[in-house]
C-alpha cells in the first residue's frame, strides 16, 4: 500500500517531536517570579445591601486593600514567601509568592462610607449598603372613594 507524502503534516509532526522535551519544563527562574492569581468572589444582593465573599486563605488582614472608587470594588492582595530554604534541595514548591487584585462594577451606588469588612477563618466578607436612591421605595396605593356621583342628562 502507498501513502501520500504530506509535507505539512511531516511540518507538524517535527514540531511537536521538537516541542515535546519542553512542555513540562519549569526553571528556577519561574520559581521566583510573583504569580498572578485569581480571587474567586461571590456577591449577593439583598433588599439593603450588597454582601462580598472572597475565600482568602493563609492571608492577614494586613496584607489585603479594599477600596472603593466610583462604583468599583477593588481587592488586592499578597502572599509572600516567609522562610527560604537554600541549605536544602525542594522536591515539591507549589507554595509560593503570589499578588492578585479583583476589581468588581456594582449594579447600583452604595454608601462607599459605610462597608463594613472582617475577616473570619480565611474568608473576606464585605458589606456593601446601597444609597438610599436606588433602594426599592414602596409606593402607597391610596384605594378611591367608595361613594360615586350619578349625573342625570336633562331631557329638552
Amino acid at each position: 500500500m502507498l501513502t501520500r507524502w504530506d509535507p505539512f503534516q511531516e511540518m507538524i509532526n517535527l514540531h511537536r517531536a521538537v516541542d515535546r522535551p519542553f512542555d513540562n519544563v519549569i526553571t528556577d527562574r519561574e520559581w521566583a517570579q510573583p504569580t498572578l492569581w485569581s480571587l474567586a468572589v461571590d456577591v449577593v444582593e439583598n433588599k439593603d445591601e450588597f454582601v462580598v465573599k472572597t475565600s482568602v486563605p493563609g492571608i492577614s488582614p494586613e496584607d489585603l486593600d479594599v477600596s472603593y472608587s466610583n462604583d468599583t470594588l477593588t481587592i488586592k492582595g499578597e502572599i509572600k514567601s516567609k522562610n527560604e530554604v537554600k541549605e536544602k534541595r525542594y522536591h515539591l514548591r507549589e507554595r509560593r509568592y503570589v499578588s492578585f487584585i479583583r476589581s468588581l462594577n456594582l449594579p447600583a451606588k452604595i454608601k462607599g462610607d459605610a462597608i463594613d469588612a472582617s475577616c473570619q477563618n480565611g474568608v473576606l466578607i464585605l458589606c456593601l449598603p446601597k444609597a438610599e436612591e436606588v433602594k426599592p421605595k414602596r409606593i402607597a396605593i391610596k384605594a378611591a372613594d367608595q361613594n360615586m356621583i350619578e349625573g342625570k342628562l336633562k331631557s329638552k
